[in-house]
């Protein structure tokens, strides 16, 4: 309006609209602060995502507030979602399958030991997955072992292959890096030929590790480790199509250690696994079951 009768007073205009003089200026420099919030929220969420490039609002949400000071009342979590929106910053998951296991036989499985087990400390049980990461010359097979209750990723190997050599890889570096080799431990995994061959399980028997195996093909029987294939998918870049293995194999690396010492974790009272590895006892969950069933009424 200003501009269209530059020759009206800004009090005479906002008359028109009941509206008084030092309501629009009110409003200026309430607009104004919101433009200066959303431009250091919008700084500080492209500093968090160098590290953690897929980091879902929540989350970013937690690691936010600290940093935000006194301005950290004014943020919640609908304001960064719609300001994600805004800019067109919100990450959408990707659904992309491949199948990596080839169940063993009857006579070599193990039974289930975790199925009803209360999990209060590290190197308690670890859970063990493989999952394909594409390239633009075929597959690549990622181990992973990770620790139950700390969700920490204690051995990870990238290989060309499904062989056992990539699954002993993982298995032979979470094994150097216990720090309770006295206290029991369980190996728990599907039931890939891998983690049945003679020299993975040779391996664990000699280190006094007991095996344990889903009992069917339910991914809930290990969902852990099927979280922490789709965290690393889905945040990290893990579910691209890589130029090469060398390069696929770096990113691993960086993925990797920026699971275990950045990302907080609602399973973990939002630590990091490596802080979460550190503690003992239950740990506070955090995340929101967002798939109640819905309750049928009965026919009347």
């Amino acid at each position: 309006m200003r501009r269209k009768y530059p020759h009206v007073g800004v009090g005479t205009l906002c008359g028109l609209f009941g509206k008084t003089r030092n309501a629009f200026y009110d409003h200026q420099r309430r607009a104004t602060a919101q433009a200066l919030l959303d431009g250091l929220v919008l700084a500080l969420v492209a500093d968090i995502r160098e590290d953690l490039p897929r980091l879902g609002t929540r989350k970013l949400c937690f690691l936010l507030l600290p940093r935000l000071g006194e301005h950290a009342p004014r943020v919640g979590r609908d304001y960064l979602f719609a300001l994600l929106a805004g800019h067109g910053l919100l990450i959408r998951r990707r659904k992309r399958r491949v199948v990596t296991t080839q169940t063993c036989l009857p006579l070599f499985r193990r039974p289930n030991l975790i199925e009803h087990l209360s999990v209060s400390r590290a190197e308690q049980v670890w859970v063990s997955d493989i999952t394909y990461v594409r390239l633009l010359s075929g597959w690549s097979y990622l181990s992973l072992i990770t620790d139950l209750y700390s969700h920490k990723i204690v051995g990870a190997c990238l290989h060309p292959d499904l062989s056992v050599r990539g699954t002993l890889a993982a298995l032979h570096q979470a094994l150097a890096g216990r720090t309770q080799p006295h206290r029991p431990l369980i190996h728990h995994s599907d039931r890939g030929l891998q983690y049945a061959a003679r020299e993975y399980v040779g391996l664990l028997e000699s280190h006094g590790v007991a095996l344990s195996m889903t009992q069917n093909g339910d991914p809930y029987e290990n969902a852990v480790a099927e979280r922490v294939n789709g965290i690393l998918k889905d945040e990290f870049g893990l579910g691209d199509t890589l130029p090469g293995f060398a390069q696929a194999d770096a990113l691993v690396a960086r993925a990797v250690r920026a699971y275990n010492e950045l990302r907080p974790h609602g399973s973990c009272d939002f630590l990091t696994p490596n802080q979460a590895h550190e503690q003992e006892g239950p740990l506070v969950r955090r995340w929101k079951n967002y798939y109640q069933p819905v309750a049928i009424p009965a026919p009347t």
